[in-house]
Order: structure tokens, then sequence, then C-alpha cells
């Protein structure tokens, strides 16, 4: 298992076991790098001065490594991928056009429009060209289209973008803010048999089943 105690590692996970930080975890055990974790608190710790020095939105996940800050999901998925090239997570530079789209298609037009339709937020048909996602009906049917097309969405093989749509589909679909398809389901679970998802998974189930127990 990477994760690590040790006080002199200068790769650090600022997270909490119930939040996106999931993602951001799993991609630290895709990796293979030793790394430390830093548990915050919603409303407490993340909104502290210190913390909010590394990410003023007071939001987890953040990424230390050295002295390198990064913060947003995406954004970390695509660091620790170019940050530890031996683990094979991103094609090579010249190969990386579907890998980019796919990243950010899941930043922006899935993000958004799953977001607004958990929020009850109508988008009108006439209000769709001035939408970045158009809708969430097209937005779905854009992703279900392309794993149709191939088992992988950056390339020949798994790479980060696959763990950061990935990650957004398996949340969705256990929540109901994504709808099932047999393309999403068939996706999801080639992503969860990966050894990385699945030991990223038990840290994070023992630290909520922690602070579950926690007296209020």
């Amino acid at each position: 298992m990477p994760m690590t105690d040790a006080p002199g590692c200068d790769l650090v996970l600022y997270t909490h076991p119930w939040s996106r930080g999931q993602i951001a975890r799993w991609m630290l055990e895709e990796t293979g790098a030793p790394y430390r974790q830093v548990i915050l608190d919603f409303g407490t710790t993340m909104k502290a001065p210190d913390y909010l020095a590394l990410n003023p939105m007071g939001k987890v996940p953040t990424v230390v490594h050295g002295r390198q800050v990064v913060t947003e999901c995406a954004a970390i998925c695509a660091y620790l991928a170019d940050a530890f090239p031996a683990a094979g997570l991103a094609p090579a530079p010249a190969q990386r056009a579907a890998y980019y789209r796919w990243l950010f298609f899941a930043a922006g037009p899935v993000e958004a429009s799953v977001m607004d339709r958990f929020l009850g937020v109508t988008v009108k048909e006439e209000q769709q060209r001035s939408v970045g996602y158009g809708s969430y009906e097209r937005v779905m049917d854009t992703l279900a289209d392309a794993l149709a097309h191939s088992p992988w969405l950056g390339g020949p093989a798994f790479s980060a973008a696959d763990l950061y749509v990935g990650a957004q589909l398996i949340w969705g679909m256990q929540f109901g803010t994504i709808g099932k398809r047999a393309a999403f389901e068939d996706y999801a679970a080639r992503l969860t048999q990966r050894p990385a998802y699945l030991a990223a998974k038990a840290i994070d189930t023992a630290l909520g089943e922690q602070l579950a127990q926690r007296p209020a």
C-alpha cells in the first residue's frame, strides 16, 4: 500500500473520506508513490487559515507535492500522471488528444450537467445554446457512444482520464444522479476491479466507519 505515515514524505493528500478526495486517493494509489494523508473536517479544519492558504476554496482534495500545490480533481489526476510517468497513467504527449478531451469533458459538461440535474436546475431548450453542456441527455448520450467504441476513453489503455470519468459514473450511478446504462455499468465493472481502486476504497471505507463512530 503506497500510503505512509512517514513525516518526511513530500507527497501529501488533504482529504475527507466522504468527499471527492476519494478520486485523488484512487489516483495516488494508481501511481504507486508513497504519500501521507491529512484528514480534514467540513466546516472546521477545511476552513482553517493554514488550509485556506493551500486551497482558498476550503474544499478537498488538495495534493501537495514538495512545493507544488494542486487542487481540483481533474488537475490532480493530470498532474500526478505527469509527475509519476512510470505508472503509465497518461499517453505519450503526441497521443493525448482523446485523453485531454475526456478528462475535461468530465470536469466540465459531466460535472455541470449532473449537478444542475441534482439541484433541480432546468435548462430550457432555447437556453441550451448558452449552456456549455447543452443538456444532460446530450452529455450522457455522448459519453455512452464513446464507450460503445472503445473500452477506454483516453487511448488504447487505461489512463487518468478513465479514472476521472469513471469515478463520476461510479459515484453518480451509486447515488442516482446518473442514470444506469449498460455501457456505463460495463465500464464501471472494469474500473472497480482495479487493485488501486480496491485499495483506495478500503482506506476511505475504514476512515468513514471511524468517523461515523465518533461522538456527535
